[in-house]
């Protein structure tokens, strides 16, 4: 389904159904999301990535936190879809903001329940190894909501928002944590020897008589 929506480009990568808290001070965009809160549409966040605006997410303002006098906005948004930026005014017409053409792209939630317990198994290992003891992961997660806690870089992100298959993005997500822990379990275990040999140093050997 191809529609235009308004465009918020962020040199980060927005999920679907992730939360996202955005402070708007850019002239633009305050115009941009006082016309979707009179209008009550959503806008899409583009990712710039790569030097260029495509694939992105679109989403929907779900709280106005503050507007200050000065026409700023603390909003809450959460993703609803992926989508992609087929063309773009910039700006467009009358408005300071840009609005795009945008392919919604579809999404298949074909779940592998044994690798999705491979990642869960995996996630928490890496929890405990970087000593986060206040994340607790649910076992009916999707690979979105773990995507920005793992690591990937602003890249790898990008790719992963472009499979269109739970699967795909299942095996895209364990694939980097086989590479990532082996690397955390070797800088927890050179911290030990850190601290144990510290240990060593401050330790007083018995005097002989």
């Amino acid at each position: 389904m191809n529609r235009t929506l308004p465009l918020f480009p962020l040199n980060l990568v927005a999920f679907p159904y992730q939360n996202l808290n955005l402070h708007v001070f850019e002239p633009r965009y305050k115009e941009l999301i006082d016309d979707c809160i009179r209008d009550e549409t959503t806008f899409a966040i583009p990712a710039y990535v790569k030097n260029r605006v495509e694939y992105g997410t679109e989403m929907e303002i779900t709280e106005v936190s503050k507007k200050y006098e000065d026409g700023r906005f603390d909003i809450k948004t959460q993703g609803v879809r992926v989508i992609k930026v087929l063309d773009m005014e910039n700006p467009y017409q009358n408005k300071k903001y840009a609005i795009g053409a945008i392919e919604e792209i579809p999404d298949t939630d074909n779940t592998d329940i044994l690798l999705k317990e491979e990642i869960y198994e995996a996630v928490q290992e890496m929890y405990d190894l970087v000593e986060v003891d206040n994340r607790k992961l649910s076992m009916d997660f999707k690979v979105y909501d773990v995507a920005h806690q793992v690591g990937l870089s602003n890249e790898a992100e990008y790719e992963l928002i472009q499979l269109q298959e739970e699967r795909k993005r299942q095996r895209y997500i364990m694939d980097h944590l086989k590479v990532l822990l082996p690397k955390l379990r070797d800088v927890k275990r050179s911290k030990e020897l850190i601290q144990m040999n510290g240990h060593f140093r401050k330790y007083n050997p018995p005097q002989e008589f």
